[in-house]
């Protein structure tokens, strides 16, 4: 007792010297529970790597005897394998639990596959499990008679394992002893070969605590106190908690009844505290913006940040960072193993070597090409202006320049002969007669056979002649002759020599045409001097014909020709305005160019851009590129194979190849040989091979590929390449297989007797390492061909697929351009003599050339600037930023931490606004972010993150929001106190959140028609529970999303008419094959997952329509899952009653007072409406509380009810304001909120009071239109200049139309689908919501303000009647009663309920009643259950982790002894 009373007098003399306490806080935990760090270790690390597995393995056998101890041992043993940046990042990742998501998919995994009887480990081998050690080998024997199992990417393949064999999967929790003796047998079987080994992860007895997650922002906005909207019946002091602050009053009152008093007046000390705002005048608010920004520089440097992050966080009284980093950490630490000082590492970061995302182009310098015109020096042009600053000139819309400039030239490549040829040239003649500024040229493929005779092809007819006036007259006048000769084709005909020779006779009448067109002309060397034929070819351009804008080839749809001209008009239009040419000291500096001397060749400018390449590869110009992970230090990930020919001279060559082929196979021999002979005309490129054997190595299979070896292994670099040169022809291949001596193929200069003792050596091991490489890291299968350039893989390529030396000079182009020629020139100026930088590219060649750096040295403008440690690897961060925006609330606690995780060097700009004329900030904001995991003083993990409002001020009144990444649905689960009205005269408030689901987005498009199939029906589940959730296709952009948790996910069409009218054609993004029928999607982390989905109409529903007027009985049951799991709604053995006996009522609600009124509204219905009701509320904003208390009302007054939920789409504008989103979900999603089987859905108000059966409302005839809504009152007369909809914009757009009140409508779901209401709705509010003034009533303004488009119907105004707008006289009459505001008097709510409605307060009290009764049986239960405390627990009262008052050290010291032994939940909530 006396401790107890020590206690009370410090804290008390604590709380009198600091009264400021208020205090918010906010946890948000997973759904599902804690899983081992250890675990979630392994994903930063190598701990399963094969050289470091059995250290991992006994791992958690040597744990200490605390959570502390546990945390230091896997940092410990990561330590051994990580630099001390890559510790940091572990770390940062542990705290921020980043794998959780990734082990707990497993254990959703393994739930599909329970383990045999008594097994805390087992193995699935086929489907067949045990846990015996014994059975596994008899299971392996018959495993190829069951169907192997589906293996998902993330799955943890054991190195060396043969992919050919059984597959054994694991299901273990690493380091436990049925782990390891499990994996000792399984691991032998792989190393003979007999297995496929896979670990899941599997905890037989997870933890009943939940993950404490981070990385998330909340917001406390002050909310606006217009309308009062506070509920009376708040918690009371009375309360059997009653927690203040962390100390549990009504506990403590029922144990120490003696100390009432002054545990009365210790509340009142922590309750009264105070710390009011006051308003600022519009003055004093002009330079906030600028007075916070010289605070924060005026802090010293280390401070600086702290500063920031406390006045952006709580301005209104005095804005992924992991992945980032690690990767960028990856590469640091990559360059600084090549031995590579600190600033060069940032010289190199700081290059722009990013591949270019614009289209690609081919180089139309060439030869070949004829050119008709030429800009610069025709004389048709010669009146035009020559300058290019005329590409300033400001001209209409549309306008086309006339500058004599070619900056637009246009290519058309054909063969004479085809049907459209004639179109193609019809278009460019117009282009050319009307004088429009571009440059024509063409490209004629026709034969080159030698003994061709032009008057009989056509094709070579039209290229003699062509070539024949080009000599004599111009190429103007060839054109116009070609011009001639096709339009003597017929429509749909093909040229013919008789349209050529008819033109020559006519042009040229005293020439002989045999001497032209003839066997013996004289006019067709430049057939094949031009080399029209080796240009197309070489360009790789694609099926003729091609048409090229600056060398970028058209799509093939945009060669039609009416589409051609107009493609082409628009392509010119956009190209000149993305040049965004400004002129300034003789220079053009352009967005999309480098920079143009005024008078350098604008043709070679535009060709020397870095998306100009030799060659068209779809493959090698692909934007979708895969990278090897060459930081990676395993086993497998670096081969021990040499590179070839590294040149003598110490030459740098930034271009490495890696061949990986069956250099025993023709295909694999052919490959070589091309980079063989590309190599040869390039000082830029090295050269090395992978063999990748087509069957096991022998002697026998392995000639060529041994002899290979031998060389690289014993010759110099100049006689290797030139024997393996020889060894790549096929003849040399064929006499090897027919028993030549190799020797025989020797060049001069080897040393034959070394190469042959290297060649007849009978170890394979190296083959066989290039083998396990090729199957474990690059992921080919058995003979399978890829090129690896500069760590990029491309391939596999395909069997019949040409990969030649052109498509190698299109490799190394492509790097010279984008990264080799800037890092090697940037190597050179390191002065380092050996080429030590580019012989292991693989450190170095992923990340290094996707770094962006963006270069603030040379500014001297007032920044924070904190430096880095000197002498090891920093990153280098620049920000600029609004101290006093949100974005400042979010960047500045990044920045903090990020100083603590890792070395940097940091500046911060202040980039402020002046003359502000309103608070810029208006909100206070806490990020859940820490550097490290945290423990307590006993050794104990902390509770988790947590985000802490302390020393609030008391006289505004809150709304808690949180900001969580977009893929993350999260719901209050805990909190007695209403979170959208936070008051904090009253209590301290904590409020507990969960992670409900994460989400699976996706778009979906019809290949047949390219438009998504609207109400189309997904669902998602597992085998053994196919539908756990479902959703609806929408109109906009095809977009659906799904819940779900992590694990493995079986996506399908629904049965029904979704299933019987499509089928699935491809899916993109997902963990399946895309020829799979089953789509199955992993979710495995907490980033945002999309797929992509295309479907396809069955052959016999081709015009059948989803969204039809038939009745679809088969979707009745849609969404039931929800119902019985997810939303928690009406469970399935309940009685359904038939679609059309139930009404269905929509509504929703945020904070306490809203959900009284709703739960009135809801007593209203029922008490008036004979007819079954079902309601529906959004999940999204309800309270605990409420989603507590409807299953007991839905009991007592037996109607159904559904929690739905949908989140905001992220492509859609987004609102910030808590209220402005809830108007939002009443209107933009009515179409997939509700499965199809509901025709009607009546939206009711939650402070609406019902007086007659709605049952006539829902069968309202809406005559056609989708909806129906009430129009405003105009019968009170005093209210007339609060009437905006009577002036101004409103009066025009409606004109004489009603503007309509959204407190109830009725919506026929059936016709708003059918004519894409909602995605018109959605449509329009993006255009609109993008200006702050739009939209002010969202919900209301936005269907009003789409009458002419979705049509209203006007419902009598008896349905709804409002005091505000409504006289007295039609209350009587009033089939429901809409409690809206007044804007002239400002009343609240409760108060106008009691005055306006007679029978509200009977309604409140019957349903307090019922509270009272649920509440007395929920205590009842719990006393039953309660099993006691000890004595020591229950003076264990006060937690050492409070974290609002600042205890003395006498205080703190009892506090912590209390604590240690404290274990009751009842009495300890922190």
């Amino acid at each position: 007792m006396w401790l107890l009373w020590v206690l009370l007098l410090s804290l008390l003399s604590a709380v009198s010297g600091d009264a400021d306490s208020k205090a918010v806080t906010t946890t948000l935990t997973t759904k599902w529970t804690d899983t081992p760090l250890l675990l979630e270790a392994r994903y930063e690390t190598t701990l399963l790597s094969s050289s470091s597995h059995l250290a991992a393995l006994h791992l958690a056998l040597h744990f200490g005897n605390t959570d502390q101890a546990y945390y230091d041992l896997i940092v410990k043993k990561a330590g051994v394998l990580l630099s001390s940046v890559q510790v940091n990042m572990l770390k940062f990742a542990l705290s921020l639990r980043a794998y959780s998501s990734t082990v707990h998919s497993f254990q959703q995994i393994a739930s599909n596959e329970p383990p045999p009887v008594g097994c805390s480990a087992f193995v699935s081998v086929h489907g067949e499990k045990t846990c015996d050690e014994e059975s596994l080998a008899a299971l392996l024997k018959t495993a190829l008679s069951r169907p192997k199992p589906f293996l998902f990417k993330g799955d943890h393949k054991y190195p060396g394992s043969n992919p050919e064999a059984p597959v054994v999967i694991l299901y273990a929790e690493l380091g436990k002893p049925d782990f390891h003796r499990l994996h000792q047998v399984i691991s032998s079987k792989v190393n003979e070969g007999l297995a496929t080994y896979v670990l899941r992860h599997y905890l037989a007895n997870p933890s009943v605590k939940k993950v404490y997650l981070s990385g998330y922002g909340v917001e406390l906005a002050i909310k606006n106190q217009e309308y009062k909207a506070k509920d009376d019946t708040q918690v009371q002091e009375n309360d059997p908690v009653d927690e203040v602050q962390g100390f549990l009053f009504g506990k403590l009152k029922t144990l120490y009844p003696e100390l009432k008093e002054q545990l009365k007046e210790l509340r009142k000390h922590l309750v009264e505290s105070t710390n009011d705002m006051a308003p600022l005048k519009v003055w004093q608010m002009q330079d906030l913006s600028f007075q916070t920004a010289a605070r924060i520089l005026a802090a010293p440097a280390v401070d600086a940040l702290a500063v920031m992050k406390d006045l952006s966080q709580n301005f209104p009284t005095k804005a992924s960072v992991f992945e980032v980093l690690r990767s960028e950490a990856r590469v640091m630490e990559g360059l600084r193993s090549l031995h590579i000082d600190t600033p060069y590492i940032h010289d190199i970061l700081k290059l722009n070597v990013q591949p270019s995302d614009s289209d690609y182009a081919v180089d139309i310098r060439n030869p070949a090409i004829s050119w008709i015109n030429n800009l610069e020096t025709d004389h048709r042009y010669s009146s035009w202006p020559y300058n290019v600053q005329e590409l300033l000139r400001p001209t209409f819309p549309g306008v086309i320049r006339q500058i004599r400039k070619n900056f637009h030239n246009l290519v058309v490549i054909l063969d004479p002969t085809q049907e459209n040829a004639v179109e193609l040239l019809s278009v460019a003649e117009m282009f050319y007669a009307n004088n429009i500024p571009l440059r024509i040229g063409l490209v004629f493929v026709v034969s080159e056979e030698d003994d061709i005779d032009g008057m009989q092809d056509a094709g070579v007819a039209l290229v003699r002649a062509y070539n024949y006036i080009s000599d004599e007259v111009d190429s103007q006048s060839a054109f116009e002759a070609v011009i001639l000769m096709f339009n003597r084709v017929a429509i749909g005909g093909k040229l013919s020599v008789g349209d050529v020779v008819k033109v020559l006779e006519k042009r040229f009448p005293y020439v002989e045409v045999s001497s032209v067109l003839g066997a013996d002309s004289s006019y067709d060397s430049n057939r094949k001097v031009r080399g029209w034929v080796a240009y197309y070819q070489q360009t790789g351009v694609g099926p003729l014909p091609v048409v090229m804008y600056n060398g970028i080839p058209y799509q093939r749809e945009q060669l039609d020709p009416d589409e051609l001209e107009t493609v082409t008009i628009a392509v010119y239009l956009v190209s000149e305005s993305a040049h965004a040419l400004v002129y300034r000291e003789g220079f053009i500096i352009t967005s999309g160019f480098n920079s143009l001397a005024s008078d350098q060749d604008v043709v070679d400018f535009i060709m020397n851009q870095a998306n100009v390449v030799p060659r068209i590869n779809p493959r090698v110009l692909s934007t979708s590129r895969t990278y090897l992970d060459l930081s990676d230090t395993s086993e497998y990930a670096c081969p021990l194979f040499l590179p070839l020919w590294l040149s003598d001279d110490g030459y740098i060559r930034p271009v490495t190849f890696w061949v990986v082929g069956d250099f025993d196979t023709p295909a694999g021999r052919q490959l070589l040989y091309d980079a063989i002979r590309h190599m040869k005309t390039s000082n830029n490129v090295r050269l090395g091979m992978i063999n990748n054997p087509s069957a096991a190595p022998s002697a026998e299979t392995s000639r060529v590929t041994r002899a290979i070896l031998a060389a690289m292994q014993t010759q110099s670099a100049n006689n290797a390449k030139n024997f393996i040169t020889k060894l790549t022809k096929e003849e040399t291949a064929t006499a090897l297989e027919k028993g030549v001596d190799v020797g025989e193929f020797a060049v001069g200069g080897m040393d034959v007797p070394l190469f042959k003792d290297a060649y007849e050596g009978p170890k394979f091991d190296f083959l066989l390492s290039h083998a396990a490489y090729c199957r474990d890291v690059l992921k080919l299968k058995k003979g399978q061909m890829a090129v690896i350039s500069n760590g990029r893989i491309i391939g596999p390529l395909e069997e019949d697929e040409v990969f030649n030396q052109d498509d190698f000079l299109l490799l190394e182009s492509i790097i010279l351009k984008t990264s080799g020629e800037r890092i090697k020139s940037k190597v050179q100026q390191f002065g380092i003599e050996e080429d030590r930088y580019f012989i292991y590219p693989r450190r170095s060649s992923k990340v290094v050339f996707t770094s962006l750096y963006c270069c603030f040295a040379d500014f001297n403008g007032s920044a924070v600037k904190i430096r880095p440690k000197e002498g090891d690897v920093y990153f280098d961060v620049v920000a600029v930023v609004d101290p006093v925006t949100r974005d400042a609330q979010k960047l500045a606690p990044l920045l903090l931490v990020l100083t603590q995780l890792v070395n940097v060097n940091l500046r911060v700009f202040m980039n402020c606004q002046s003359k502000l004329s309103e608070m810029p900030l208006k909100s206070f904001y806490r990020h859940v972010l820490e550097p490290e995991v945290t423990f307590q003083a006993d050794g104990t993990f902390s509770p988790g993150p947590m985000a802490k409002f302390l020393d609030m001020p008391q006289s505004p009144l809150f709304t808690l929001n949180l900001n969580t990444p977009e893929s993350w649905m999260v719901e209050s689960v805990h909190t007695r106190y209403d979170l959208d009205n936070i008051y904090l005269e009253e209590n301290i408030v904590a409020a507990e959140y969960e992670l409900e689901h994460l989400l699976l987005e996706g778009h979906c498009f019809d290949v047949s028609s390219g438009q998504p199939p609207r109400g189309l029906q997904f669902t998602l589940g597992t085998a053994s529970e196919p539908v756990l959730v479902d959703t609806i296709v929408m109109a906009n952009l095809g977009y659906f999303q799904l819940k779900a948790n992590p694990g493995a996910w079986i996506l399908k069409m629904r049965k029904g008419r979704s299933d019987e009218i499509y089928k699935i054609y491809s899916h993109d993004g997902t963990d399946s094959p895309a020829e799979s029928d089953d789509i199955v999607v992993v979710l495995n982390n907490f980033k945002s997952r999309i797929i992509k989905v295309k479907v396809q109409k069955k052959p016999d529903k081709f015009n059948e329509e989803l969204l039809s007027d038939v009745s679809e009985e088969k979707d009745t049951g849609f969404w039931k899952s929800l119902a019985r799991g997810f939303t928690g709604g009406a469970k399935t053995t309940e009685i359904k009653q038939e679609k059309d006996d139930v009404i269905n009522i929509f509504s929703l609600a945020s904070g306490h007072l809203y959900e009284r009124f709703i739960r009135i509204m809801m007593l209203s219905v029922l008490k008036n409406t004979k007819t079954p009701v079902k309601f529906w509320f959004l999940k999204n904003y309800l309270s605990p509380t409420f989603k507590g208390f409807i299953p007991h009302m839905a009991k007592q007054y037996g109607f159904q009810y559904e929690l739905v939920q949908y989140k905001w789409p992220r492509w859609l504008h987004q609102q910030t304001e808590k209220q402005r989103i809830i108007w939002g979900y009443k209107i933009l999603f009515l179409d997939v909120l509700f499965p199809l089987a509901v025709d009607k859905i009546l939206f009711v108000d939650a402070d609406q009071i019902v007086r007659t059966d709605l049952k006539e409302l829902r069968d309202f005839d809406l005559e056609g239109a989708p909806y129906g809504y009430t129009p405003f009152c105009e019968s009170r007369r005093e209210m007339d200049g609060y009437r905006f909809w009577k002036s101004g914009y409103w009066a025009s757009h409606l004109a004489g139309r009603k503007y309509h009140i959204s407190a109830l409508y009725v919506v026929d779901l059936k016709k708003f689908r059918k004519i894409a209401a909602g995605d018109r709705l959605r449509g329009q509010y993006q255009g609109l919501s993008q200006d702050p003034n739009s939209l002010s009533n969202l919900d209301q303004d936005l269907p009003n303000n789409m009458i002419h488009q979705v049509p209203i119907k006007s419902l009598p105004q008896e349905w709804l009647w409002c005091e505000t707008w409504c006289d007295d006289g039609t209350k009587r009459s009033a089939k429901t009663i809409d409690l809206c505001n007044n804007p002239k008097t400002k009343e609240p709510k409760l108060q106008a309920a009691v005055r306006i409605v007679a029978e509200w307060a009977d309604y409140d009290q019957e349903i307090k009643r019922l509270q009272t009764k649920v509440k007395e049986r929920i205590n009842n239960t719990n006393e039953q259950q309660d099993t006691g405390t000890t004595q020591i627990e229950q003076t264990c009262v006060v937690s050492n982790m409070n974290p609002f008052i600042h205890l003395t050290r006498v205080s703190l010291s009892l506090c912590q002894m209390f604590t240690r032994s404290c274990e009751d939940p009842a009495v300890m909530r922190w």
